[in-house]
C-alpha cells in the first residue's frame, strides 16, 4: 500500500486555487467542493487542525456581476471580489456545515503578515478558531488590494499564513501533480520529481508560467511559496486537485511532490528571534528566574528585577542575568509599561492588575531562545504569542 502523504502532519494549511473551485463559466464546482469538505471532515476527525486559503472570489464575482471574461480593470476586479467573497464564504460554510464544521472568514492584506502587531492579532484569531474546532477560510482582501499593495497570488499568501500559524505542512492543490524537470505540457519527456530536498537555482529553473484559465500564478509562484515555507520549517506538498476527493487521494498515496523543510520550525524560529529581529528593550532577572529559563520555563514577572527600554507586545527583548549578561532573547507578551507595573509580582497579582485576558508570562517559553543554546525544543502549536 502506498504511503499516506499527510500522515506526519497535525496542522495543515491547504491552498485551493480559483480553477479548482470555479469552472470556465464562472459557476462554483459544488460537487467537487462537497467532496473536498468530506475529506476535510475526515482529517479533522483524526485530530488535525485545518486552515484553508481559498481563491475564487473574483472568479465568482465576475459571473454574479455579469462582467466579461476579458481582463478586468482594477476597479472591476475589486467590485468582483466584493460580490464574490460573499458567495465564496457561503459556499465554504454550506459545504463544511454539512459535517457540523463551523467556518470563520479572514481577509488578509500584506501588512497583516509583515507588520508584527497585525501579525499577532491575525495569528491569535486563527489559533482561537482552531482551538474552538472551526476551520478558518482565508483569502486576500482583493476588494481593497491594489497592484502596489497585494500578494498577487494565493500561493505566496498561503505560505505566509502557514508560517504564521506554524503549520507542519502547506498543501498546494493544483492542476498538476507536482514539480517536473520541465513543464510537461510542452516537454513530453519531462520527469516528475517526488521529493525536493532543497530549493536550488536548478529547481527554480524547472518552473514554468501560469497555464490555467483563472490562475494568476504557475509553478514559479509555487516554488516561491516553497521557499517561504521551507525556510520557516514548514514542509510543502504540490498535488493534483482537479479530481474528486483530492485530500483522500493524498492519504491513499497519490503522486505529489514533497518539499522538505530546510530546518525544523524550532530552528527557524530561533534564527528569526536571534538574528532577524531588532531588540527593543531588556529585562533583568534574579538568579532563580535565570535558572528556570535554563530548564525551559517561561519568564514570569515575579523573577524580573528591572525593565529597560520601550517595547510593545510581540517585540524582541533581551533577558539579562543578575550580572547584566544576556542569557536569553524572546518576544514580549506585555508592553514595557505593563512589564514595569507587574515586575516582581506573582501570577495571581498580574492577572488582577492586567485583567483575566492577559497572560501571566512576560515571555512565553515558545517565544524564548537561550543565548548560545544549540536548539530550541519547546514548541506549542496551540498557544499564540
Amino acid at each position: 500500500m502506498r504511503a499516506n502523504a499527510l500522515a506526519p502532519y497535525k496542522r495543515l494549511t491547504i491552498k485551493i486555487g480559483s480553477a479548482l473551485l470555479v469552472d470556465k463559466q464562472g459557476e462554483l464546482r459544488s460537487a467537487w467542493l462537497a467532496d473536498l469538505a468530506e475529506d476535510i471532515a475526515a482529517l479533522k476527525a483524526q485530530g488535525r487542525d485545518i486552515v484553508i486559503v481559498s481563491s475564487g472570489a473574483i472568479a465568482l464575482g465576475r459571473g454574479l456581476l455579469g462582467l466579461s471574461a476579458t481582463a478586468l480593470t482594477l476597479e472591476q476586479s475589486q467590485a468582483a471580489a466584493s460580490a464574490g467573497q460573499i458567495a465564496l464564504s457561503q459556499a465554504w460554510a454550506t459545504a463544511l456545515g454539512r459535517h457540523a464544521i463551523v467556518t470563520g472568514q479572514i481577509l488578509i492584506t500584506p501588512n497583516i503578515t509583515e507588520e508584527r502587531r497585525y501579525y499577532l492579532n491575525a495569528r491569535t484569531t486563527i489559533s482561537t478558531l482552531l482551538g474552538l474546532g472551526a476551520v478558518p477560510i482565508i483569502n486576500e482582501n482583493d476588494s481593497v488590494a491594489t497592484a502596489e499593495i497585494r500578494y498577487g497570488d494565493n500561493d505566496r499568501l498561503s505560505a505566509r499564513v502557514a508560517t504564521m500559524i506554524e503549520a507542519d505542512c502547506l498543501v498546494l492543490l493544483s492542476d498538476i501533480d507536482g514539480l517536473y524537470t520541465a513543464p510537461p505540457a510542452t516537454h513530453p519527456d519531462a520527469r516528475h520529481l517526488p521529493e525536493v530536498a532543497s530549493i536550488t537555482p536548478a529547481i527554480e529553473a524547472m518552473a514554468g508560467g501560469a497555464a490555467s484559465h483563472l490562475s494568476r500564478g504557475g509553478m514559479t509562484t509555487k516554488i516561491e511559496a516553497g521557499k517561504i515555507a521551507t525556510q520557516a520549517g514548514t514542509a510543502m506538498l504540490i498535488a493534483k486537485g482537479t479530481e474528486s476527493h483530492p485530500l483522500q487521494a493524498l492519504a491513499e498515496g497519490a503522486r505529489h511532490t514533497l518539499f522538505h523543510p530546510a530546518q525544523s520550525r524550532a530552528q527557524a524560529r530561533k534564527r528569526w528571534i536571534m538574528g532577524t529581529l531588532t531588540v527593543s528593550g531588556t529585562v533583568q532577572v534574579d538568579a532563580g528566574a535565570a535558572r528556570a529559563l535554563q530548564t525551559g520555563k517561561s519568564l514570569l514577572p515575579v523573577g524580573v528585577t528591572k525593565v529597560s527600554g520601550a517595547f510593545g507586545r510581540g517585540d524582541a527583548i533581551g533577558v539579562n542575568n543578575p550580572d547584566g549578561v544576556e542569557i536569553a532573547r524572546g518576544l514580549a507578551s506585555l508592553h514595557s509599561e505593563e512589564a514595569r507595573l507587574v515586575m516582581g509580582k506573582h501570577s495571581d497579582t498580574v492577572v488582577e492588575l492586567l485583567g483575566a485576558g492577559n497572560r501571566p508570562a512576560l515571555i512565553h517559553r515558545d517565544n524564548l531562545v537561550l543565548v548560545g543554546a544549540k536548539e530550541d525544543s519547546h514548541e506549542n502549536h496551540h498557544e499564540p504569542s
